[in-house]
C-alpha cells in the first residue's frame, strides 16, 4: 500500500476540522535562542498549507531529551516564538501536551490557527515500550481533535521512533504522509534505487560505530565512500597506523579490517585521508599543522597529538571525486568545524557540493548545521535532510515505524 497525502486530506475538506501535526522542531539553542532554525523553515509549508485551507492545526514535537517530566531548558517556547515569526498565520503555544492548558488552547481554536503542544516529551509515555502506556498518551492527543480529526505526520526527523505521536496516534486517525516527509522519502529513494552513477557517499563524525549499519548496507551499492571525521582514524588504525591521541574505537578495528576486504569484490572502493589537521588538544586555539596521515605521531605533538580534520591535500581529493559524481550523499562533518581552525575540511566538502552537476543530498544532523553555520544556503544543495538518524536507518534497509504505520 501506499500512503495518503496531504494533498488528498486537503481536497477531503479541512475548514473547521482539528487536524494533528506531527512536525519537527527539534532545534538547537543557545539559551532560548535558536542557532539554526532550518527544521522550522522545512515545517511550516505544511502548517500554511493546512492553515490556509481553514484547518484548526494541532501541533506536536519535541526538543531535546527531557526525562520524561517539564525542564525549562527544554520547552519548545523558543522555537514556537521563532514559528511565529517566520508564519503569516496566528500561532498559539500551551503550557502543557494534553493538560488543562491543551484542553483550554485547543477549544478556543479558530479555523486557519495553529496550536503548538508543549513538548511531547515532558510526559514519559511518549517514549514508553509498553505498548498500552504510549497508547493512552496517544488517546488523549486524539481526544484534543475531536470527532472528525486526521493526522499528519512531517516530521520526518522522528519516523524511526515507535513514539506515541509518530506511531500511535497514526493507528487512531485518518493519517497523511505530510509534504516534507513525502519529499525526504522521494529523495531517498533516489539513493536506494535507480540511483545515477557514478554514486559518491561522504562519512564523516565522530564515531565509526554510529555508521556501521549503513556502510554494511552501501557496499556493492556505492561506487566511492569518503571517509574523514573522527571515524577516520579507526580506519587508518585497521590499515595498520598509529593514530596517537586521536579518537579511536579499538572494538570496531575488526569490523573496519572486514569491510576494507569486501569492498573490493562489492565493487565498493573506500577512500581514506591520505593528510590529517593534528592538534596538541582539543581547543579552538590549539597549536597545529598538517601530517601524513600515516605519520600522525611525527607531528610536534607525538603520542598525544589529536586529529581534528582531514588535511588539505585530502579535501582536494575528495573535492575531485564528488566532481565526477552523478549522485552524492553526504552524512557527517570532516572535523570540528565549530572551530574555524578545523573547519577546511568540511567547508571543502559542502562547496564541491554546490559545484558539483550531481545529485546531492545532505544528510541531516551535524552536516545540515556545518553547512549553515559555514554561510552556505539550503538552496546551493539539492536536498538538505531534516532526519540525520532517520536517513541512516533508511540507507541500512530498516523499516521505519512512522513510515510503515502510514501505508495502511
Amino acid at each position: 500500500m501506499t500512503s495518503h497525502t496531504l494533498n488528498e486530506l486537503i481536497a477531503e475538506g479541512v475548514r473547521g476540522r482539528y487536524v494533528l501535526v506531527r512536525s519537527d522542531l527539534n532545534v538547537p539553542l543557545d539559551g532560548s535562542t535558536v542557532t539554526d532554525d532550518g527544521r522550522i523553515k522545512a515545517s511550516l509549508p505544511v502548517l500554511k498549507k493546512l492553515s490556509d485551507a481553514g484547518a484548526r492545526v494541532l501541533v506536536t514535537a519535541h526538543l531535546g531529551r527531557p526525562k520524561g517530566s517539564p525542564e525549562d531548558k527544554y520547552s519548545l517556547k523558543p522555537a514556537v516564538t521563532r514559528l511565529a515569526e517566520l508564519a503569516d498565520f496566528t500561532v498559539h503555544l500551551a503550557a502543557d501536551t494534553v493538560g488543562e492548558s491543551a484542553k483550554e488552547h485547543a477549544a478556543l481554536l479558530q479555523d486557519g490557527e495553529v496550536l503548538v503542544l508543549e513538548n511531547v516529551r515532558f510526559d514519559p509515555r511518549e517514549t514508553s515500550k509498553d505498548d498500552a502506556e504510549r497508547g493512552a498518551f496517544a488517546d488523549e492527543l486524539v481526544a484534543l481533535t475531536g470527532d472528525n480529526g486526521a493526522f499528519v505526520d512531517d516530521a520526518f526527523g522522528a519516523v524511526h521512533r515507535k513514539h506515541a505521536s509518530v506511531y500511535d496516534v497514526a493507528t487512531r486517525l485518518p493519517s497523511y504522509q505530510g509534504d516534507l516527509v513525502h519529499t525526504e522519502v522521494e529523495v531517498l529513494r533516489k539513493l536506494t534505487t535507480d540511483t545515477q552513477r557514478p554514486y559518491v557517499v561522504v562519512l564523516g563524525g565522530s564515531k565509526v560505530s554510529d555508521k556501521l549499519a549503513v556502510i554494511d548496507n552501501l557496499l556493492g551499492k556505492a561506487d566511492t565512500i569518503l571517509v574523514g571525521g573522527g571515524m577516520l582514524f579507526t580506519f587508518l588504525a585497521a590499515a595498520g597506523h598509529k593514530v596517537a591521541g586521536s579518537l579511536l574505537e579499538q572494538d570496531q578495528i575488526p569490523v573496519v579490517q572486514d569491510y576494507l576486504e569486501r569492498a573490493s569484490a562489492a565493487g565498493t572502493s573506500f577512500v581514506i585521508p591520505t593528510d590529517v589537521v593534528v592538534a596538541s588538544a582539543f581547543s579552538a586555539s590549539a597549536d597545529h599543522e598538517v601530517v601524513k596521515a600515516d605519520a600522525i605521531e611525527d607531528s610536534a605533538f607525538g603520542a598525544s597529538g589529536i586529529g581534528l580534520d582531514i588535511g588539505p591535500e585530502s579535501a582536494s581529493a575528495f573535492a575531485a571525486q564528488i566532481a565526477g559524481a552523478k549522485t552524492v550523499f553526504w552524512n557527517g562533518p570532516m572535523g570540528v568545524f565549530e572551530f574555524e581552525a578545523f573547519a577546511n575540511g568540511t567547508r571543502a566538502i559542502a562547496q564541491a557540493l554546490t559545484e558539483t552537476e550531481a545529485f546531492t543530498v545532505v544528510g541531516g544532523g551535524d552536516s545540515a548545521a556545518a553547512v549553515r553555520t559555514l554561510g552556505f544556503e539550503d538552496s546551493q544543495f539539492g536536498h538538505i535532510s531534516t532526519g540525520g538518524g532517520a536517513s541512516l536507518e533508511y540507507l541500512e534497509g530498516k523499516e521505519l515505524p512512522g513510515l510503515s504505520v502510514l501505508d495502511r
